[in-house]
């Protein structure tokens, strides 16, 4: 009997021991995804980074040249967190990845995603909320399409900052034959775009507070002059001092797009 209890209890321990190396192996898989070749520009910066709440997690961004010279952006929320979010995480990069290649703009883009993981996220009762644009560094067109994500925040040059202009559109999932329309603005010499997630927006403090969208404007204008990696650094400090220190609820991502002058080749 007393060896029977040892085995048994051995037997846990590898188990467990089997799982967290498999967890840790998801986790460093996604972070490859997550922080795989970003296009690199002469003049302008585009960067993406991201926390997630637990080991692995829901949100997802990425950056796809065109053959045009154009970038294409997405910014993604998926419903629920740790495995399970992870794993429509993946799914909804490779609907990006496969119709990317395909479709002539984000509209399209979101189109052709909804169309093709539709069926697995009713089977899960799951959705994905999604943002995707397509910018032009040699014209400073950037035409976007939604898909029920948070609009970007534009900070001008002259440190007036604003949300894009709205579109709203339906999360993956929700409809079958959703058809995403677009919307285009003209990004301007000094300007920053900020892509986001709510774990950003709706982190408490405390006292319960969210961080609100009003506090990260005042963030943003404060430091736009900062390169996209200090404006990342910047807002990850803000947001551990608002909260002061309590754990992350959710997984916090964004993406920054910084318009420097003339025109930009990708390289």
């Amino acid at each position: 009997m007393f060896c029977k209890v040892i085995n048994h209890d051995q037997q846990n321990l590898d188990s467990y021991l089997t799982l967290k190396r498999e967890i840790q192996l998801a986790r460093k898989i996604q972070r490859k995804l997550l922080n795989g070749e970003k296009p690199i520009l002469i003049n302008s910066q585009v960067s993406g980074f991201s926390i997630p709440a637990s080991m692995i997690g829901g949100d997802y961004f990425d950056f796809y040249p065109l053959s045009d010279g154009k970038v294409r952006i997405i910014i993604g929320d998926v419903m629920g967190k740790g495995i399970p979010a992870a794993m429509l995480m993946i799914l909804t990069r490779g609907a990006f990845r496969s119709a990317a290649e395909v479709t002539e703009g984000p509209g399209e883009t979101l189109t052709s995603m909804n169309k093709a993981i539709f069926k697995d996220l009713r089977t899960l009762s799951s959705f994905v909320t999604v943002f995707c644009a397509d910018w032009d560094p040699n014209t400073g067109s950037l035409v976007y399409a939604n898909a029920g994500h948070y609009m970007p925040v534009l900070v001008r040059g002259n440190t007036e900052t604003f949300e894009l202009p709205d579109l709203k559109g339906v999360m993956l999932g929700g409809l079958p034959d959703q058809v995403y329309q677009e919307k285009e603005i003209r990004l301007l010499e000094g300007d920053t775009l900020f892509f986001y997630t709510d774990g950003i927006v709706e982190a408490q403090n405390c006292h319960g507070e969210m961080f609100q969208i009003e506090r990260l404007h005042e963030t943003l204008m404060q430091n736009a002059h900062k390169t996209a990696s200090e404006l990342e650094t910047i807002v990850i400090d803000t947001l551990t001092n608002f909260t002061e220190g309590l754990p992350q609820k959710d997984d916090i991502t964004m993406v920054i797009l910084k318009v420097g002058t003339g025109k930009d080749q990708q390289r």
